[in-house]
């Protein structure tokens, strides 16, 4: 029998795998935990060419995120500056996602399909980010990411708190950083996983709730825990021994897009404890958008775009892998800025506001 997420996220039938990754302890007790899997051995992750590149995968673009796993081994160990979510992106135990949220830029790169892939070589990963942190030393002075301690991203292209209900690599992360010294776990989540509650991060792992207006998260979000779900459970994460902030992101803007956020603002206000306001910052990404991803979404969620491609008030931007990107028009965008800031002062004036852009 195949095991399911909660909220029937993954189903998984599938098994796709490189050979080298069947050989490591964390890829064996990933195939014990599917037995009845078909599996399909592969040359290597990124090259599998029913998953990705195939357009006709446009209209089974949730069934493949639910059935369809993919397991290989991490080669390239590197951490990249970042200096906005992290001071580091380290790297990745996973990419892809089970959800479908519809702005996601993970699928630019891959292709007309995006399922979970998990790296086996979590040891090799945990050794790699322990010699690097230990090659910073002691953070100097503080910055806009974190005060006193080196921060890494090690979620930038999976969702974390989905990951760990495949396998212990998000864990063992986790309970790297609780014992490393000057060094903090990040990362963004749109998935309430409170068995992440009992691990003990010892304030050594900042998980950043993204939050946007239910109306768009139920438009845009797609197979993500409610709005409703994740502001309840920030003061159980500061409780548990997380630092919590939030992601507000992608800001969309459309008809009466600022008091949608004022309404979730005041949401967000009314549940809060003392503990968990002391503790808030806030980080604020505005939509950009992309011409490939666009023309995807059209194959399968085309409301959506409705408010994603927005030619009258978006203006292109070429990114630098060449791609033609969206965002809104210079001018313009400064002026959505001051007034969700601003907004942000009125309704939650204890939440620190780390960027905004």
């Amino acid at each position: 029998m195949s095991i399911t997420t909660r909220d029937n996220l993954l189903d998984i039938r599938r098994i796709y795998l490189e050979p080298a990754a069947t050989e490591l302890p964390r890829g064996q007790e990933i195939l014990a935990r599917y037995p009845d899997a078909e599996l399909i051995e592969i040359a290597g992750h990124h090259r599998i060419p029913e998953l990705y590149g195939d357009e006709r995968n446009v209209a089974r673009w949730v069934r493949i995120k639910t059935e369809a796993l993919v397991l290989g081994v991490k080669k390239s160990l590197t951490a990249r500056p970042n200096g906005r979510s992290a001071d580091f992106i380290a790297p990745s135990t996973a990419n892809g996602c089970a959800m479908a949220c519809a702005y996601c830029y993970v699928p630019r790169r891959k292709g007309y399909s995006n399922p979970i892939t998990v790296f086996a070589n979590i040891d090799k990963i945990v050794a790699y980010i322990r010699r690097h942190a230990a090659r910073q030393g002691v953070k100097s002075e503080p910055n806009q990411v974190d005060p006193h301690d080196w921060v890494y991203d090690i979620g930038e292209n999976s969702d974390c708190s989905v990951d760990a209900t495949i396998s212990r690599n998000v864990r063992d992360l986790v309970e790297t950083f609780r014992d490393l010294p000057g060094a903090k776990a990040s990362f963004a989540t749109k998935y309430v996983n409170r068995d992440l509650l009992d691990w003990d991060p010892r304030s050594s792992t900042r998980i950043r709730f993204s939050l946007m207006p239910a109306a768009d998260s139920k438009l845009l979000d797609i197979r993500t825990s409610p709005i409703t779900e994740r502001i309840a459970a920030i003061n159980d994460f500061v409780a548990a021994g997380y630092e919590v902030h939030v992601n507000l992101s992608p800001v969309v803007v459309r008809d009466g897009w600022l008091e949608s956020w004022a309404e979730l603002l005041e949401q967000l206000d009314d549940a809060l404890n003392a503990e968990a306001r002391r503790q808030l910052a806030a980080e604020i990404v505005f939509l950009t958008h992309n011409e490939r991803l666009h023309e995807v979404n059209l194959g399968w969620h085309p409301q959506a775009e409705e408010v994603l491609w927005r030619p009258d008030v978006q203006q292109a931007k070429r990114s630098q892998t060449g791609g033609y990107n969206v965002r809104y028009r210079t001018g313009h965008k400064g002026r959505y800025v001051a007034a969700l800031t601003d907004l942000i002062t009125a309704k939650v004036p204890y939440c620190r506001i780390r960027y905004a852009f």
